[in-house]
C-alpha cells in the first residue's frame, strides 16, 4: 500500500528521498515553516506527517485529520503536539533522541566561550577596522578554567556539557528530577537545589525539556540569584527563560552576559535583546551539522515507516 505522507520541510540526507521513492510524498517546496492554513490543507488524506518542531500538531489539527497514523517529530522535543489529543486518537507520535547530544553539547559550549570571552563584540571591532593594537583592558571576559558551572537538566545533552567542563577543570554542579551517580562519581558533579546552584556558578547552562514546570523556570527572581560576573546560556527551549527579565539584567549589568540558541517566541526575539552587546544570539543551530541533521532525517524517516507498515517505532513518545 501506497501511503500519502506530508514532509512540512526538506531535511538533509538520503533517507528522504528514500521515503519519496516509497510513498506518495508532499514536500514542502519552500526553504520556511508551513502556515497553519498550508499544514492543514496539505496534511488531508495523509496517514503520515514529518514534522518540524514549528509545526502545530493541536487537538483540533488532530481531530479533522482522522486518517493521520503518525506524526515523526523531527526534533528530540515534541511540545508542539497534543499528546493527549494524540492518545484520544489514536495517534503515534516520535521523536529523534540521542543523535544530536555531541553536537548540541558542542553548541553550548561555543555559546559559553563566546560569551565568556565576549568573541563576537571583538569580532565585530577587528571586522570594522577599529583594532590599533593590544591593549591592557581591551574586551576583558570571564575564566572558564577552574570556574563552577551550573547544569540544569542532566539529561542526555547536560551530561554531555559536563564532561566537556572537565576537560577545563571545572567543578560541576547539577540540578535535576533525580540523582546522576554516575555523574557524581565520574565528573565529581554534585546534585543541589536549584537556586543554590544559581548562586554558585559562574556559568549557567539550561538542559531541561519544556514543560508546565519547566516554563519560566529561570524568571526574574531566580535571575536575580546569579552572579554579577554569570553567564546563562539556553540550547534547550525559549519559553525555559523568562526573556524580558533577561533583557533587564543584561542591560543593568546585573550579570555578565548570556548566549541564546533558542527564544520564548521563536522566530521573534523580545524588544531590546539584539541590541545588547553582552548576549550572543544564534537562530536556533544545537543540532546543525551535516552529519547529524542527516542522521535526525534517517531516524525520523525510520519511524515514520514502522508505523506506517504496523511495526513499532524504535522512538515513540510516551504519551499521557
Amino acid at each position: 500500500m501506497s501511503f500519502k505522507v506530508l514532509v512540512t520541510r526538506r531535511v538533509p540526507g538520503p533517507a528522504l528521498d528514500e521515503l519519496c521513492s516509497r510513498y506518495a510524498v508532499t514536500l514542502n517546496p519552500e526553504d520556511r515553516d508551513l502556515d497553519s492554513a498550508e499544514l492543514d490543507s496539505l496534511s488531508r488524506g495523509c496517514s503520515g506527517i514529518l514534522s518540524m518542531l514549528s509545526d502545530r500538531i493541536d487537538r483540533e489539527f488532530i481531530a479533522g485529520h482522522p486518517e493521520l497514523r503518525v506524526v515523526s517529530n523531527y526534533a528530540v522535543g515534541y511540545n508542539n503536539i497534543d499528546l493527549a489529543a494524540a492518545k484520544e486518537h489514536g495517534l503515534i507520535v516520535t521523536h529523534t533522541p540521542g543523535v544530536l547530544t555531541e553536537a548540541t553539547a558542542d553548541l553550548a559550549w561555543a555559546l559559553i566561550v563566546s560569551a565568556c570571552r565576549r568573541v563576537p563584540e571583538a569580532d565585530r571591532y577587528t571586522r570594522e577596522g577599529r583594532f590599533q593594537g593590544w591593549a591592557p583592558e581591551m574586551f576583558l571576559g570571564q575564566d572558564i578554567h577552574g570556574r563552577t558551572l551550573g547544569v540544569v537538566g542532566l539529561g542526555r545533552i547536560g551530561l554531555a556539557v559536563a564532561r566537556r567542563a572537565v576537560g577545563f577543570g571545572m567543578k560541576i554542579l547539577y540540578w535535576g528530577r533525580s540523582a546522576h551517580p554516575e555523574a557524581e562519581a565520574s565528573l565529581g558533579a554534585r546534585r543541589v537545589e536549584l537556586d543554590d546552584l544559581l548562586r554558585e556558578s559562574d556559568i549557567v547552562s539550561l538542559h531541561v525539556p519544556l514543560t508546565p514546570a519547566t516554563t519560566r523556570l529561570i524568571d526574574r527572581r531566580r535571575l536575580g540569584l546569579l552572579k554579577p560576573t554569570a553567564v546563562l546560556i539556553n540550547t534547550a527551549r525559549g519559553p525555559v527563560l523568562d526573556e524580558a527579565a533577561l533583557v533587564e539584567a543584561l542591560r543593568e549589568h546585573r550579570i555578565f552576559a548570556a548566549g541564546l540558541d533558542v527564544y520564548e517566541a521563536e522566530p521573534q526575539l523580545h524588544p531590546g535583546l539584539a541590541e545588547l552587546p553582552n548576549v550572543v544570539l544564534l537562530p536556533h543551530l544545537g543540532s546543525a551539522t551535516l552529519a547529524t541533521r542527516s542522521r535526525m532525517t534517517r531516524l525520523a524517516v525510520d519511524n515514520l515507516v514502522e508505523a506506517l507498515e504496523g511495526r513499532a517505532p524504535a522512538h515513540p513518545v510516551p504519551l499521557p
